[in-house]
């Protein structure tokens, strides 16, 4: 159920001020009355300064000493969040109007109109709640983003960080590079989170997924008629990301055409619309990304030069994981957290062996599909080396002597020949629900512990009961 809104009411007419009571008591509201706006502005620094706060402010505009504007005016440099309705006389509308002007979220006419009083202050305290939701969801966007997110603990890693933070405090242009897979998105929205820019907005565009004509009407917007199907006009991704931050991933994708044009933006912080002829400012930040070596595609001649010093004004490299194995456990952990939500993950020692011998060539976004999946085999939230993929697996199992490596070993007798096609396996065949999944792999485990419920709960990381409704004995 929704908290009553907390309203305060300003009036120095006693029947007035009663009037309004009475009208926001009905829907429910829990109303503070104030004789004048002395009153109501102790009222204020009273709540600010035990830390609450009233969600709506119901003040009339001319009172004796002090008055709603007075009101107005102190809410708007203590609490601008707050919103302030103020009440006037009938005739005098020009000056509710300058309120407005000022900072009041809207005015009330003298004499009341009972529903419209109730569809005003409704009105302003959704704008609050959703204002607050906004702040919310920004607070935890900054959060996810921050720098201290990027998980890892190695050399390399450390000296992404460094140049991360520094870089943030400009609005240089940043190349970010690496692998497929690395994190290159997530270093990007970090330093659009620790710059100046934070409160504009993040506009992230993969250039490689984009067929080229279109890419163009996407980064620049396009006059109406401009082509077949723009039936509109439209703003371009440089606008839209007006005072924050324009991340343009696999760069070196882009045809020589965007190339140009890119390279005018990023000149003249001009762009101009496909079909028009006038240019348009742009205030954007530019972050771009790629996997491929541009410094090579330069000297192939399919990346301009003048271009590539433009973006490679900072370079941040991020080291592929299988340069940085110490940051294995810590980033399989974080995903074991994330996955697992409430009912919470570990890792077995062996896991980890496992996990730090695979070379990871889908780097950081292949770690994650792993811990991911083993959840998804395993309920009991326990990750062990069976549990992990296959070639993870079957790599730990060969560096433990349980098995030769691949490529010095015949196939066991027992598998079906190379030519056959690998047989699926039983507990995914029929594309199970994840219930069933669950259940039959309980069964797997209770056959291999020789049908012992302890060892099989032990191994599954539950308890026996845990593991009785599993099976669905009960």
């Amino acid at each position: 159920m929704t908290e009553p809104a907390r309203i305060l009411v300003a009036d120095d007419d006693a029947a007035s001020r009663a009037l309004m009571e009475q009208i926001l008591a009905e829907d429910g509201h829990l109303v503070f009355a104030c004789s004048d706006g002395a009153e109501a502005i102790r009222k204020l620094e009273d709540e600010s300064a035990r830390g609450g706060e009233f969600d709506a402010v119901v003040s009339d505009i001319r009172m004796v000493d002090v008055d709603g504007l007075e009101v107005l005016d102190w809410v708007h440099k203590h609490i601008p969040e707050t919103p302030v309705l103020l009440v006037t006389a009938f005739g005098n509308v020009d000056g509710a109007v300058d309120a407005i002007r000022r900072g009041a979220y809207d005015y009330i006419s003298k004499p009341y109109d009972v529903n419209a009083i109730k569809l005003v202050v409704d009105r302003a305290l959704r704008h609050r709640r959703l204002a607050a939701e906004n702040r919310r969801l920004k607070r935890e966007i900054r959060e996810k983003y921050a720098l201290q997110n990027v998980i890892g603990r190695s050399d390399g890693m450390l000296q992404v960080y460094k140049t991360a933070a520094r870089v943030a405090l400009t609005d240089a242009t940043v190349l970010v590079v690496g692998e497929s897979g690395t994190g290159k998105e997530l270093v990007a929205r970090a330093i659009h989170t620790a710059s100046a820019r934070n409160a504009g907005p993040f506009v992230a565009v993969d250039c490689g997924a984009i067929a080229e004509g279109l890419l163009e009407s996407e980064l620049f917007g396009h006059a109406r008629g401009s082509f077949t199907g723009a039936t509109g006009a439209r703003r371009g991704l440089f606008e839209e990301a007006a005072g924050g931050t324009l991340f343009l991933d696999e760069i070196g994708d882009i045809g020589g055409r965007i190339q140009g044009q890119l390279l005018r933006v990023l000149q003249e912080g001009e762009i101009r619309r496909v079909g028009e002829s006038a240019s348009v400012r742009v205030d954007a930040r530019v972050v771009t990304a790629t996997n491929k070596d541009l410094a090579e595609q330069v000297k192939l001649g399919r990346f301009r030069e003048d271009l590539f010093y433009r973006l490679n004004v900072v370079t941040i490299a991020i080291p592929p994981l299988r340069e940085r194995r110490e940051d294995i456990p810590l980033l399989a952990e974080h995903f074991a957290a994330r996955h697992a939500g409430e009912r919470g993950a570990n890792l077995t020692t062996e896991a980890r062996e496992a996990l730090l011998l695979w070379d990871w060539p889908g780097n950081v976004r292949e770690l994650d599909n792993a811990v991911a999946r083993a959840l998804a085999l395993n309920p009991g939230g326990t990750i062990l080396p069976e549990d992990l993929p296959e070639p993870v697996r079957a790599r730990w199992q060969a560096q433990r002597g349980g098995v030769r490596a691949a490529s010095s070993i015949t196939p066991p007798p027992l598998l079906p020949p190379p030519s056959l096609p690998p047989q699926p396996d039983p507990l995914l065949a029929d594309h199970p629900t994840l219930d069933e999944l669950n259940r039959r792999y309980a069964e797997r485990i209770l056959r291999e512990s020789g049908g012992n419920k302890t060892r099989a709960a032990e191994a599954l990381g539950i308890d026996r009961k845990t593991l009785s409704r599993l099976l669905r004995e009960e």
